[in-house]
């Protein structure tokens, strides 16, 4: 299980640590969702989330000043009792000396942000989910092509990061080179990254290793990058029938999640950028409700017909 540290998530989410003297080192986030303690602070505490960070906000503030500081800090310290990763308090709300007192006793930090309640949870919640996603690493090129991800794949010293080099003289976007970290955002969403050791970085045979974000600029590069559809490099093999139409789709599947597939055969006078390039273009019409294959059938069929 992915966990995220308190202290990296203060850091991301930009938040005012107001019990900086609560050491947060050992403090782990395992849960992507939040929980607003509402019902916590009238003392219902049945299948309370305290695995989830707790925010505070305008609601549950006013109920608290209506319940007196007595009251509410009672509540806290139950809240604080199930040592919840934090609890944030959101608007610049003002937070009672009492609570912060609580909370030194208990371990649990407060935190403060100016953000709205709703925009703040939000955030949190892409975030987490993000870093907390499965995760698999994969042999592989990724590239942002007109803004479809487009995963190489294929044996290796087949051409893949020779097909990446050309692709960023066409003006497209490197994502990883080699080994690509691809993580499950949801069901429909797979996103693919460069572990931090190897970002940006392309291995040429015969060459060595070149720097793609220094010789091309930063425009040549992306940090991330939604996967899209898998295109599979190949020895041709004349004995092998390959795909002419394209009809009907291949998948492969990563961590649950289907991925159009095509496989490409390899061999000499092929120009396998302009391919990728034309296959990320071609996907990106069948997205917008036109398909060429389709429409070429229904044209013969159509003559047929009418012959």
């Amino acid at each position: 299980m992915y966990t995220v540290s308190l202290e990296k998530f203060t850091e991301k989410m930009e938040v005012e640590n107001l019990t900086p003297d609560i050491d947060m080192s050992e403090i782990e986030i395992t849960q992507a969702d939040v929980n607003r303690p509402a019902l916590q602070l009238t003392g219902f505490f049945d299948y309370f989330d305290h695995h989830r960070v707790q925010i505070i906000g305008q609601v549950e503030h006013a109920y608290m000043e209506n319940q007196g500081v007595e009251q509410s800090a009672k509540m806290m310290e139950k809240i604080m009792s199930y040592k919840v990763p934090c609890i944030v308090f959101c608007r610049d709300l003002p937070v009672p000396d009492e609570f912060i007192r609580l909370a030194r006793e208990n371990g649990v930090p407060i935190m403060r942000t100016s953000l709205d309640t709703t925009d703040f949870s939000a955030e949190i919640i892409r975030w987490l989910k993000e870093e907390l996603a499965p995760r698999i690493s994969i042999h592989g090129v990724l590239v942002d092509i007109y803004g479809e991800g487009v995963l190489i794949m294929g044996e290796s010293g087949i051409g893949k990061s020779e097909v990446a080099l050309e692709l960023i003289h066409r003006g497209h976007r490197l994502v990883s080179d080699d080994v690509v970290e691809i993580k499950k955002i949801s069901d429909e969403t797979l996103v693919g990254s460069a572990p931090d050791v190897t970002r940006h970085f392309i291995e040429l045979r015969g060459i060595g290793i070149i720097d793609a974000k220094a010789l091309f600029g930063v425009e040549s590069v992306k940090d991330n990058q939604n996967i899209d559809m898998v295109i599979k490099l190949e020895e041709w093999n004349k004995e092998q029938e390959y795909d002419r139409m394209g009809l009907e789709e291949n998948y492969i599947e990563f961590l649950g999640n289907k991925v159009v597939c095509h496989s490409i055969p390899i061999r000499p006078g092929r120009n396998v950028a302009i391919i990728c390039e034309s296959a990320a273009v071609n996907f990106r019409q069948k997205k917008m409700g036109y398909n060429a294959a389709l429409e070429l059938y229904n044209r013969v069929t159509s003559n047929l017909t009418h012959a």
